[in-house]
């Protein structure tokens, strides 16, 4: 049986998934925004070939991933300077989410699609051609840098 899903419903079950993948990695919702668009203009071109669900959403990840990189390292956004905005989140996780969004990049990813977007280990290192082991490596790298971070501020609290 071959597998067709149309833009709009392929927005309406991923949109949410790309957004926050992308304000993970860009750490500016304006932005976000534009890779938003961007990914589901991309997605348009290619949406003949999705075979399943499962392979839409990692087709969605991976261009997510490519449009954020692509802004991360062009000319524009490496000469401009980013407004301090405050994202909608509560109080109490605030602290939390300031200190992951400090985080590198890399480190920011793997912890986003693990945490918040539930795949294991092996699902992220298929979805970013990466190893299962430098997978684990960012993961735990990322936790040690957390850990340390969430204590420093229990300290001065």
């Amino acid at each position: 049986m071959e597998y067709k899903i149309s833009a709009a419903e392929a927005f309406k079950k991923h949109s949410d998934m790309v957004y926050r993948l992308a304000v993970a990695r860009v750490k500016n919702k304006y932005d976000a925004d534009d890779i938003l668009q961007e990914v589901f203009l991309r997605f348009i071109k290619c949406k003949d070939s999705v075979e399943n669900d499962e392979h839409l959403k990692a087709l969605l990840i991976r261009i997510t991933i490519n449009c954020s990189k692509s802004m991360l390292t062009s000319s524009w956004f490496k000469r401009t300077e980013p407004l301090n905005e405050n994202l909608s989140v509560t109080d109490e996780c605030s602290d939390t989410l300031d200190i992951v969004m400090r985080l590198p990049q890399k480190y920011r990813t793997v912890i986003h699609m693990h945490y918040y977007m539930g795949y294991s280990v092996e699902e992220i290192a298929e979805i970013l051609k990466s190893k299962p082991s430098t997978v684990k490596s960012w993961l735990y790298r990322a936790r040690q840098k957390l850990k340390i971070d969430l204590k420093g501020d229990e300290v001065n609290v």
